[in-house]
């Protein structure tokens, strides 16, 4: 088996994943991506594949730190901090 970083293909469908219906998703996900894909492990790419499965609205309950009833593994936890650091959610939320 070969890492993620070594199968181009890999990564263009990763990025391809990223895509989503949720304006808020996909700058939060390609946020992520523009800075540490390059750099992300195996373990991290597991992780966030897990989160690319997840529908638009769970996705972003947790991303955002809502309420969710959606339970993810250690993996996907540690890429949703990443993602969080990024991007805290004050800076998504909109309204008076």
């Amino acid at each position: 088996m070969q890492a993620h970083q070594s199968l181009p293909e890999q990564r263009r469908r990763l990025r391809w994943r990223s895509r989503r219906g949720l304006l808020e998703n996909d700058l939060l996900l390609t946020r992520f991506l523009d800075r540490f894909e390059p750099r992300l492990t195996d373990a991290q790419v597991q992780g966030y594949d897990e989160l690319l499965d997840l529908t638009d609205n769970d996705l972003l309950d947790i991303l955002l730190d809502r309420p969710h009833e959606v339970t993810i593994s250690p993996a996907a936890q540690a890429v949703v901090s990443i993602i969080r650091d990024l991007a805290p959610a004050s800076q998504l939320t909109t309204g008076p």
